[in-house]
């Protein structure tokens, strides 16, 4: 279905990858991971990123028609301008490390399943398209309740 409308709005394309480091949306709780993954995270390219005033590791929403979710930008000049990814299933905290959990639901959501809708499905498999998603993304303020970049 072609939506010119949207497509101003959303001029990005959101696709999703999972980390090697995590099971599905499990293990985020372990200390010897989340070392290593502290927060949720979306790539963009530095082109991208200079166009919306993003530096490499500011908090961002990142929007759809369908909802929004916060991520810390990553900068990658291997991906085109026009594509972001974003992380799937990040919601645990690590209380060894004081790294917080991310309500599903919340205005503080890394859940990137709230950015897909399901009313446009694949003919053949019934599902969305979770990796061809309009998208934007814009710089926002860290709320009182996120940690700190560093």
């Amino acid at each position: 279905m072609a939506r010119p409308d949207l497509a101003a709005r959303f001029p990005l394309i959101l696709t999703s990858a999972k980390s090697s480091l995590f099971c599905e949306t499990q293990h985020r709780a372990l200390p010897s991971l989340r070392k290593r993954a502290r927060y949720p995270e979306v790539e963009l390219h530095p082109a991208a990123a200079r166009a919306r005033s993003v530096a490499d590791g500011d908090w961002v929403a990142i929007e759809t028609p369908e909802g929004s979710v916060r991520a810390r930008a990553r900068l990658n000049t291997d991906i085109d301008p026009r594509v972001v990814v974003g992380e799937h299933g990040f919601w645990q905290g690590c209380g060894e490390l004081g790294a917080p959990g991310y309500d599903p639901f919340g205005p503080t959501s890394a859940s990137y399943n709230l950015l897909i809708g399901t009313a446009v499905r694949d003919p053949v498999s019934g599902t969305p398209a979770l990796r061809s998603y309009l998208c934007e993304v814009r710089a926002v303020e860290r709320h009182s309740d996120e940690p700190i970049p560093g």
